[in-house]
């Protein structure tokens, strides 16, 4: 893309989005490694130790409910022990919201931090790792604005879906089974295609509140109409990050975290693996989708002048000053 003209852009398919994204990692990889190892790095060591931790206090957990379920001790004994249980699970919910805010703000970090440099890249303008993080904390605002917007879009979706599907639950308690079963399974079908389809609309949604003046629900409507005709893409490079992003958790869970018959040493190699898969699959996602963004500004005719973009890509007088959308829209083109 970076070598490409915006004319070429909009014929960018699936796995030209793929080459395209390697190439600018490669390329740029010094300014990438520097951002690796100062966001994308802790965000994916936060993720898997969070896994780690949090098994071992779940299975302490287990352990004293057990021994609560089969004590036959004094009733001060059981009132300890029930004790200690409750405390332990506060301290895992306690746990789990700080890994959330922690793991939600470096994720946030990492997603400005790469999204403005791949528009330095595009720009041609000058980037250095210093101006990155001078100009990330700045921008990552707007972005936990369009991630509330798109929590509250996904919550409300889930409490209409609950609701909806407790119809055909109904109906098999009024002894409609098949029935039931079947609207039951298409309700849930088109739940999970709605689902998704919000998480597609949310990755791009991202790329628009760092690279022009709109975010919120505002982000989630430019998105939406930015991946008409590129639903397919898009669609295909969530999945697949999706597919990579689950695979990796997986084999952290089952052979490091529950796998308990492995060596130390096996359990530590498979961590490390892990790491690395992890690290690199985020770093891609994210240049990934930005270069979906411009792919589809030039399907949709919405060329961008790369001078105007670099002049709201500076920093001036210590703001970031993101790309307005009479800049972004200049003109469209007619076949």
């Amino acid at each position: 893309m970076m070598n490409s003209e915006q004319g070429e852009l909009k014929f960018l398919g699936f796995f030209g989005i793929l080459k395209e994204s390697s190439k600018i990692i490669f390329s740029w990889r010094k300014i990438f490694s520097q951002i690796t190892l100062a966001l994308i790095l802790p965000l994916s060591f936060i993720f898997l130790a969070h896994i780690q931790i949090s098994q071992f206090i779940f299975v302490d957990i287990l352990r004293d409910q057990n021994a609560l379920q089969n004590s036959t001790g004094t009733p001060p004994y059981s009132d300890k022990l029930s004790g200690t249980v409750s405390s332990k699970w506060v301290a895992f919910w306690l746990f789990k919201a700080a890994y959330f805010i922690v793991f939600l703000i470096l994720a946030l970090l990492s997603t400005s931090a790469v999204v403005y440099t791949v528009a330095c890249i595009y720009t041609g303008k000058e980037i250095s790792f210093k101006k990155v993080m001078s100009v990330v904390p700045k921008v990552w605002k707007r972005l936990i604005v369009t991630f509330l917007w798109t929590f509250a879009i996904v919550m409300i979706y889930n409490l209409v879906a609950v609701f909806c599907l407790l119809l055909p639950v109904l109906i098999i308690y009024m002894g409609f089974s098949n029935v039931g079963v079947a609207i039951f399974v298409i309700l849930f079908l088109l739940y999970l295609a709605g689902l998704i389809y919000i998480a597609v609309v949310w990755q791009l949604a991202g790329v628009v509140s760092v690279l022009e003046d709109v975010y919120g629900i505002q982000a989630m409507k430019k998105s939406k109409a930015l991946i008409k005709g590129k639903m397919g893409v898009a669609l295909a490079l969530f999945l697949l990050l999706i597919l990579c992003f689950g695979g990796i958790q997986t084999l952290f869970q089952f052979e490091v975290a529950f796998f308990w018959s492995l060596s130390v040493g096996m359990r530590i190699l498979i961590g490390i693996v892990c790491l690395l898969l992890l690290f690199n699959v985020i770093l891609f996602g994210l240049v990934s989708k930005t270069v979906l963004y411009f792919v589809c500004k030039s399907h949709h005719h919405e060329n961008i002048d790369k001078s105007i973009l670099a002049d709201h890509l500076e920093v001036y007088v210590g703001e970031y000053l993101p790309l307005k959308s009479k800049d972004v829209q200049l003109e469209q083109s007619h076949v």
